[in-house]
């Protein structure tokens, strides 16, 4: 079955189109909802959240555009809410930016250690960083999107390359 009848299907309701869809786009979008998540646990439920939002929100596709690029923006912007509505803000200093310089064998590097990084970055930071640097969003775009000043996201950016 091609992607046009599963989109379909998925609009009329139809429980094993949105099975088979989950089952198709899970794995990629689970990789996707763990950048913006502090743990796995919390990425199953932002990647949970946002296929209930995709399912309820099917209709409104058009079939204009890439529809992986449709549920690739409901899913940021689950996350991003999830993130707004724990409404904890923590504070950093300049001093804890301020750390010694590693050398990294970048032959040696491996995905979980980069993703480790990144989920260890404070919450705005990897925000920014991964809406910017990973996703491709502009600083205009992330302001919009996190309710901050540009100038805000290219600090955040900046602290989080540092980071």
């Amino acid at each position: 079955m091609g992607i046009k009848e599963l989109i379909s299907r998925c609009k009329k309701q139809d429980r094993k189109a949105q099975e088979e869809l989950y089952k198709l786009y899970s794995p990629k979008f689970f990789g996707l909802c763990l950048k913006y998540s502090d743990n796995k646990l919390q990425a199953e439920d932002t990647l949970q959240d946002g296929f209930v939002t995709i399912f309820q929100k099917i209709s409104q596709f058009r079939n204009q555009g890439s529809f992986e690029g449709w549920m690739k923006r409901i899913l940021i912007n689950t996350a991003l809410q999830k993130h707004r509505q724990q409404k904890v803000y923590e504070i950093i200093h300049e001093e804890h930016l301020q750390e010694p310089e590693v050398e990294i064998d970048e032959e040696e590097l491996s995905v979980d250690y980069l993703l480790e990084c990144v989920q260890g970055l404070p919450q705005r930071y990897r925000q920014v960083f991964n809406l910017y640097v990973m996703d491709g969003f502009s600083h205009k775009e992330i302001a919009g999107m996190l309710q901050i000043s540009e100038g805000t996201s290219k600090s955040n950016l900046a602290r989080a390359r540092m980071a």
